[in-house]
């Protein structure tokens, strides 16, 4: 909104012409909050998961707010992981508040209301009102939709008062809940963390779409080779891929990282703003987020002319090799990091065969060598859910020194990235990086690899991007 405008608002508020014309002649407009009976039901059952871990506390959640951009501009919001999972809301300002009663807790939901048709909000309110930001559904929408006690969010301060003193609570960042019970509370976080690295068939389900969604995006992608090497280079394709996860889902689960030539061994190369040549290299870390929040998280590294080089291509069959001996570690009773070791394993072997370690195999292996991971800083995996790097409050007994166990999804991304200016490298390599990510859900007796129909083998990838140019 301009200065100019914010006047013209004030002129309004204060001409009694206009404030009686707005305030009467309104037909009721049902507004069905937006969260299938599937999701809402996947909620319930977590919010009683999270009753069973913290008997007898009073706990409360928010969604969060918009952070501003710039001035009165905000960025898109994007609630709190944590309250999504409780709730399947996505409305910012809202605060979820789980109060112990017999047999468990009761779980009461407070939303933003909408303003009252004889209040200046109802028309002025550039941040919610009807006339700025279009109808949203009300806190009794949302109790239709979520089968629980749905009540305005200024009823919340009477609410937290009583004989439950002691909250535990996750303010995301939300000033009226911080100003009611201070700061996050570390058990809360811990615990919802490590509820949630295993998810149920409803969230497999989300998480298997968005990795469906995202194969259709790299698709999208190299079939734009080749405008890309004539116009727009790396900012095109991430535009690329980033529209077809607006179309999809809610939009790219994180910064969509499109790395080609010698930006390809920079771990986060978000600003995708060089061109992209007819032989580079183009490594593509991307994922859409899906409507619920799940999120894929891919990458492919890729010839952009359908051929790798011969320098590429031997990188590539060494990342490739440890990505297929991690691949083979995930399965329910080893422990998480065995793959990330598996695959440093082979990488190290695979250096130091290119002369490229300066002691042996087994001392670069050991906790105090780890000189391999000069060309490998980042780690080989994590977990996936909501959050793109999921459940990272957890401990690491009940993270990285755990056994995986059904239903939990990971994604499993070695690489080697070796920077345009390492002297330690032969020239050949310098600036070719290579990451081969996959997303996996660990079943009762294996894995199943989500994101399987996109090729990883050194050929079929090559094939698979000639494919798509010559269709384009």
């Amino acid at each position: 909104m301009s200065r100019r405008t914010r006047r013209d608002m004030a002129q309004l508020v204060d001409a009694e012409g206009f404030r009686a014309a707005i305030q009467t002649d309104w037909d009721r407009w049902e507004t069905p909050a937006p969260c299938a009976p599937e999701t809402a039901a996947a909620a319930a059952a977590h919010r009683d998961r999270l009753s069973a871990a913290l008997p007898r506390q009073r706990i409360a959640v928010a969604s969060g707010l918009p952070s501003v951009r710039s001035n009165d501009t905000f960025h898109g919001f994007r609630a709190n992981s944590d309250f999504v999972w409780l709730t399947g809301c996505q409305v910012p300002g809202a605060v979820l508040v789980m109060t112990p009663v017999a047999g468990g807790h009761e779980a009461t939901l407070f939303l933003p209301a909408p303003a009252p048709v004889d209040d200046a909000d109802f028309f002025a309110d550039a941040d919610r009102s009807r006339f700025w930001v279009g109808r949203e559904a009300e806190p009794g929408d949302w109790a239709r939709a979520l089968g629980i006690p749905c009540r305005p969010v200024d009823d919340l301060s009477r609410a937290l008062r009583g004989r439950h003193p002691g909250i535990l609570a996750a303010p995301a960042d939300d000033p009226r809940l911080s100003a009611l019970v201070g700061g996050h509370s570390p058990e809360l976080r811990l615990t919802l963390a490590e509820l949630r690295r295993i998810k149920d068939d409803w969230e497999i389900a989300q998480l298997r779409a968005a990795v469906d969604a995202t194969i259709v995006g790299f698709a999208d992608v190299a079939a734009e080779f080749g405008k890309a090497v004539l116009a727009g280079g790396e900012r095109w394709l991430q535009g690329t891929f980033d529209r077809r996860a607006r179309t999809l889902g809610n939009g790219p689960g994180y910064a969509s990282i499109v790395a080609s030539g010698a930006n390809s061994p920079i771990l986060h190369w978000t600003r995708c703003d060089s061109p992209v040549a007819e032989d580079a290299l183009i490594l593509i870390d991307a994922g859409v987020e899906a409507d619920t929040l799940y999120t894929a998280d891919v990458t492919r590294t890729m010839p952009v002319s359908g051929s790798f080089s011969p320098a590429e291509r031997q990188v590539y069959d060494l990342v490739h090799a440890a990505h297929v001996a991690a691949l083979a570690e995930v399965r329910p009773g080893r422990v998480f990091s065995d793959f990330h070791h598996t695959a440093m394993a082979v990488l190290a072997q695979g250096l130091s065969d290119w002369g490229l370690l300066p002691v042996s195999v087994d001392e670069a292996l050991a906790s105090n060598g780890q000189h391999h991971r000069r060309y490998i800083v980042c780690g080989t995996g994590h977990h996936l859910g909501l959050d793109v790097h999921d459940c990272a409050d957890a401990r690491p007994a009940a993270y990285h020194d755990a056994e995986l166990a059904p239903g939990m999804v990971l994604t499993v991304e070695p690489g080697l990235y070796f920077h345009p200016d390492d002297l330690t490298v032969p020239p050949e390599l310098r600036g070719i990086g290579v990451r081969i990510e996959d997303d996996l859900v660990v079943t009762d007796t294996a894995a199943e690899i989500l994101s399987a129909a996109l090729p990883i083998d050194p050929d079929g990838i090559a094939d698979w991007v000639a494919a798509r140019r010559r269709i384009a």
